[in-house]
């Protein structure tokens, strides 16, 4: 039995009887001179959203939304460091090419846009103001910056001035814990600067991905500021989840991170819910996905210019792509340390490929861990204005975040 490297057409899931009405037509969004119909968002996230895999979510899309690359750091766009740059590559048939950036530095954002927008490496660019990991807390950076509002002007102000006509977005957080609650200050912050729109993720940085997603935080925000458009973000882990979002909170798009973790084509299926072919749904067979899954590690080398290292990079993805199939913890274990193609496969054709997908799957995926220390600047949270707590090393060196 061999399994073949073309994405094998899904099966059509059944709902049930689930009413799942669309917003029918949604309405599009706007992100600048940008169209994105239906108004649907992949979020970034480091070391996943790179050019293969936002390649296999445009193609069960159809070329439809919005695909973000992983976080860039300004600092290390502006030295042109070698990973970085092949970070930004985009493929020939990425419109509109949109790139994530992270940087606490006002100068050092300022420099980066104005070589994205001189160069024309990009059509679009989000700032990262939500990322909640140590090593960008701690430097005073990702959901931790808010807090700080006038460092935040200053950095939007610095990114709008030098994106030109190029349209500058952000995506934050609630805060950094119940005690500090900044998203409502920072959108109208970003309104005054000239931001085209802003995505909030219904946690604060304390939570991670704990607990249950605040929609009602994303629904306040909308509210807070209609001058621009909200985007919800947190627990969409089926399409049916993102036409719910959008009827609850009234936001005007969805962005969708971890729910799509080996499950790229759930942006066929979100496009489905929003043009209202709500039996249109995925329901990929274990063959269907072994298929996905030998595209996207043959993706990752041609990318990378090493076939091993595509295979290798593809690792993190082999138990999210097998969630809830009946696959041994001794093959598991055995794919997850693959280091070629013929490998890769010759393990999936030994799997019970008939496997229908199974019930449960949809749900949660990746790490959910909650109510974290946030490591922050020492002396950061005396004063949400003074930016002094910012040291000279607060732009990191590397990408990915």
């Amino acid at each position: 039995m061999t399994v073949t490297t073309v994405i094998a057409p899904v099966r059509v899931r059944d709902n049930g009887g689930m009413s799942t009405t669309a917003l029918a037509p949604a309405t599009p969004l706007s992100i600048g001179p940008h169209t994105v119909q239906p108004p649907v968002v992949l979020a970034p996230m480091a070391g996943i959203t790179n050019a293969p895999f936002r390649t296999l979510c445009r193609e069960f899309s159809g070329g439809k939304g919005l695909f973000v690359s992983e976080m860039i750091t300004t600092r290390a766009l502006v030295e042109r460091n070698e990973k970085t740059m092949q970070l930004i590559r985009f493929d020939a048939t990425e419109k509109p090419r949109s790139i994530q950036l992270y940087g606490v530095d006002p100068a050092t954002v300022g420099k980066a846009v104005r070589m994205i927008a001189e160069e024309g490496l990009a059509d679009h660019i989000d700032l990262n103001f939500g990322c909640p990991v140590p090593k960008v807390t701690r430097k005073g950076g990702g959901s931790a910056l808010p807090y700080k509002r006038n460092l935040l002007r200053a950095i939007l102000r610095e990114a709008v001035s030098g994106a030109g006509d190029l349209p500058v977005t952000m995506k934050m957080r609630k805060g950094i814990d119940d005690d500090h609650i900044t998203f409502l200050d920072a959108g109208r912050i970003a309104v005054e600067e000239g931001v085209t729109a802003i995505a909030l993720h219904g946690r604060t940085a304390a939570q991670h991905y704990g607990g249950t997603a605040d929609w009602d935080a994303i629904a306040r925000l909308k509210e807070h500021v209609p001058e621009i458009p909200v985007l919800g973000n947190g627990d969409i882990w089926s399409a049916e989840d993102a036409l719910r979002m959008v009827r609850e909170t009234g936001c005007d798009g969805v962005v969708v991170g971890r729910g799509c973790l080996g499950r790229p084509w759930l942006f066929g299926d979100l496009v489905a819910a929003f043009e209202g072919r709500q039996d249109d749904f995925a329901r990929p067979t274990l063959r269907e996905v072994a298929a996905v899954m030998v595209r996207h590690a043959t993706l990752l080398g041609e990318w990378i210019g090493d076939e091993a290292r595509g295979v290798i990079d593809f690792r993190k993805h082999v138990a999210w792509y097998l969630k809830g199939f009946a696959v041994g913890s001794e093959m598991r274990k055995r794919l997850a340390i693959t280091s070629s193609l013929a490998e890769l496969s010759d393990g999936l054709a030994e799997l019970d490929l008939d496997q229908p997908w199974p019930t449960g799957a949809d749900g949660p995926r990746g790490r959910t861990s909650g109510n974290n220390r946030v490591v922050l600047p020492d002396g950061w949270l005396k004063d949400p204005y003074d930016c002094a707590g910012i040291s000279e090393d607060a732009e990191l060196d590397t990408s990915g975040g």
